[in-house]
């Protein structure tokens, strides 16, 4: 069976996005890594549902503490920063989030900025993005 991309029906109002993000504490994003980094397989981008910039110190805490608890290895190519971060729906249950880092698309697409770790790693946790070449997405909500 063929993977399908994944579709965008419609993207979310900026409305929409504040109501969809209450009691989210963040959002995991994995996906398969470019083949040539053959060591770090999987492509993590993990959303705190944050607009402050935050501190070196916590910023190495939230990671170290969230590799620990996905058993993530070998993180690399660190980018950890605020950015405009758009909501796409579709066919899947949760609306998926969207890094807008072109301009056009900032300009076209409804947003909210994040503070946002991107980085390359491995786990065996993610067999769906390393394995399958799938891409997932999953929200930890606050009590």
């Amino acid at each position: 069976m063929q993977a399908q991309a994944i579709k965008t029906e419609k993207y979310l109002s900026t409305v929409e996005i504040q109501k969809h993000l209450e009691n989210v504490e963040y959002i995991i994003m994995a996906a398969p890594a470019p083949e040539h980094f053959s060591d770090t397989p999987i492509h993590f981008t993990l959303f705190l549902n944050t607009s402050d910039d935050l501190p070196q110190d916590i910023q190495k805490a939230i990671l170290d503490k969230f590799l620990d608890d996905n058993q993530i290895q070998k993180p690399a190519e660190l980018m950890s920063q605020l950015m405009p971060v758009g909501f796409g729906s579709g066919t899947q249950d949760t609306h998926m989030p969207m890094l807008l880092v072109k301009p056009q698309d900032q300009s076209t697409i409804p947003y909210t900025v994040m503070f946002v770790m991107d980085f390359l790693a491995d786990s065996e946790n993610f067999s769906e993005a390393k394995d399958d070449n799938l891409s997932g997405w999953s929200y930890s909500y606050t009590n």
